[in-house]
């Protein structure tokens, strides 16, 4: 039986980039966002503020030396870090994972989650991601197509371009592989034949440099649950949350109107159809997510969605489950939203409202396994 690894997914969106710049005004970082957020009901917690107003910088490598001090003295097993490439040699936000490269240091695995979708503005028709923050929206006018950087796969030769630049972090020690593969996530399999042939292109590259291939696991969803590539993963609380019928219905009794403002889940319900939905899966190649909090106002706005009532306590419970369970089905990882998806109200990282007591229920679950 394989001890679950619990991998937390790592947002590099919080240092300063000419784009986010340009796009949002000088010195954007996700900060700017959280700073900025609003609270809608008597409970609703926001501003989110870090512990001791560490609004850090992600482009500094004793900050990432410091994330990954506290992430493994508490079980953190290893980061999945966003990695958002667009076309040709076009990256965003590449310098966190460029500074764990060059310090070999900092004792931290990790492995790559390509945000394989285009950027566009909130407010935009189109398909992509919506990073956008919210009070932003008056730019409509300066990009009536929403658009902000395409995502384009290329051909072959763009492959080519894109593994080079992995190739560094695959043969790094601390990236994170299977049965002598490095993993790689894909966020989405929309464009499906052309990631399978990406898929085996890359593979090929992987063996002429020493590996047995990659490990592709890609984004599974309720509409879509096909496996096209090695595996495929559960993003929580998104698989799981939204879903009719978990709607906190008492909150209508606070006098707002529903259809005015965000959208509100129990943090119980969440979790306990993730846990149900764990205990009927069969497939050995299906890896769970899970969650610490979410509340995506910060960048949604009164289109955002929130899980209310959620503790340490709590979380720590879920979690433990969901580990057993993981261990009973010989499953290696569990990929858990997030280390510091601030934006979204999912951080394991310390605030000033619970200190650090979400951090501390993964060492107890960690301790727990070791009695």
């Amino acid at each position: 039986m394989k001890k679950t690894k619990i991998i937390a997914m790592y947002l590099p969106q919080f240092h300063e980039i000419p784009e986010n710049n340009k796009w949002w005004g000088e010195g954007f970082t996700e900060w700017v966002t959280v700073k900025k957020a609003e609270s809608y009901y008597k409970w609703h917690n926001q501003p989110n503020v870090p512990l001791n107003n560490n609004y850090y910088n992600l482009n500094c490598a004793d900050t990432i030396r410091w994330q990954s001090k506290i992430a493994k003295e508490n079980g953190v097993y290893g980061w999945g870090i966003y990695h958002y490439w667009f076309k040709e040699n076009k990256k965003l936000l590449e310098k966190p994972a460029e500074i764990l490269l060059e310090n070999k240091d900092i004792d931290m695995p990790f492995f790559f989650a390509w945000d394989n979708t285009s950027w566009i503005r909130t407010w935009s028709k189109l398909s992509g991601n919506d990073w956008s923050p919210r009070f932003d929206e008056k730019k409509e006018e300066e990009n009536k197509s929403g658009m902000l950087i395409e995502l384009d796969y290329g051909d072959v030769e763009n492959w080519k371009i894109h593994f080079d630049y992995l190739l560094p972090f695959f043969k790094d020690s601390r990236y994170i592989k299977k049965n002598g593969k490095p993993i790689f996530m894909l966020y989405s399999n929309n464009s499906i034949d052309i990631l399978k042939k990406m898929a085996n292109y890359w593979n090929d590259l992987a063996v002429e440099n020493g590996f047995q291939g990659i490990y592709f696991i890609t984004r599974s969803s309720p509409f879509n649950k096909n496996v096209f590539l090695d595996g495929a993963f559960r993003y929580e609380p998104i698989f799981s949350g939204w879903q009719k019928g978990q709607i906190v219905r008492k909150l209508l009794k606070l006098n707002y109107k529903f259809s005015d403002n965000p959208s509100v889940y129990s943090y119980d319900k969440v979790w306990e159809k993730i846990i149900r939905s764990a205990k009927r899966c069969k497939e050995d190649n299906i890896y769970y997510g899970a969650f610490v909090n979410y509340d995506d106002t910060p960048r949604r706005g009164k289109r955002g969605k929130i899980i209310k009532d959620a503790t340490a306590d709590k979380f720590q419970k879920y979690l433990s489950t969901l580990v057993e369970i993981c261990e009973y089905q010989n499953k290696e990882y569990i990929f858990l939203t997030a280390w510091n998806e601030w934006g979204e109200g999912a951080y394991l990282e310390p605030d000033e409202k619970n200190k650090m007591t979400f951090l501390k229920a993964i060492q107890n679950i960690e301790n727990e396994r070791e009695i």
